[in-house]
């Protein structure tokens, strides 16, 4: 009596690459114990063929039928012997370590207000002296108060964001104190939603003449 013997999962090799699943990583352990090459290759091809249809997405990245010859590759640990269209790859450029990407910095005073604000503060400091530079100043400062607001959620005197605006500008853009910026209630409050709900019309019973 022939007795079934259970295999689990924990008690088997590791997946080099799981996305493709046990039974691609047998197809490529049987095309190795190939002896003859051209059934070697022939095997392969239907791994191959197997392999895109398993992965449909890399059909998006370019050349991805040279990215498929790569994992063919990697899943048989470089041993695989194959008719390949393109050039095996070496482990040690698996090895290699990606190069770093520098991160941006961004040496803000006042983060809360992001780097957009400050962009413009920095076109603004280059515009001639006019009526046009002392609007656009106002409207920087109205914004730079809404954003205040955001960050904050209380209330701001505009000395502080006037204050502020000469800081960030290098003392190139300053408000006469008698300017007067937008009125708090005029900025919504984060977290506050200002859509109103419909009210409900009344129930009315519809009663039938008898």
């Amino acid at each position: 009596m022939e007795v079934f013997k259970m295999e689990y999962n924990s008690s088997r090799p590791d997946l080099i690459i799981p996305e493709y699943g046990r039974n691609v990583h047998n197809m490529v352990a049987y095309a190795l114990e190939l002896a003859d090459r051209d059934e070697r290759n022939k095997a392969v091809s239907a791994i191959i063929s197997v392999m895109g249809q398993l992965s449909p997405h890399l059909r998006d990245v370019e050349d991805y039928k040279h990215k498929l010859w790569d994992h063919l590759h990697i899943i048989s640990n470089f041993e695989l012997d194959v008719d390949s269209p393109y050039a095996k790859p070496a482990p040690e450029e698996l090895a290699e370590k990606p190069q770093r990407v520098p991160y941006p910095q961004s040496n803000l005073k006042y983060g809360h207000y992001g780097k957009n604000i400050q962009n413009i503060i920095n076109v603004c400091k280059d515009f001639e002296d006019g009526e046009e530079k002392e609007q656009l100043k106002v409207v920087i400062a109205n914004l730079m108060k809404r954003h205040y607001m955001v960050y904050n959620q209380s209330s701001v005197v505009d000395h502080t964001i006037k204050k502020q605006l000469k800081e960030m500008s290098d003392g190139k853009l300053e408000l006469a104190e008698d300017v007067q910026l937008a009125h708090v209630a005029d900025i919504p409050a984060a977290g506050k939603s200002h859509h109103h709900k419909k009210k409900k019309a009344p129930f009315k019973k519809n009663y039938k003449k008898r």
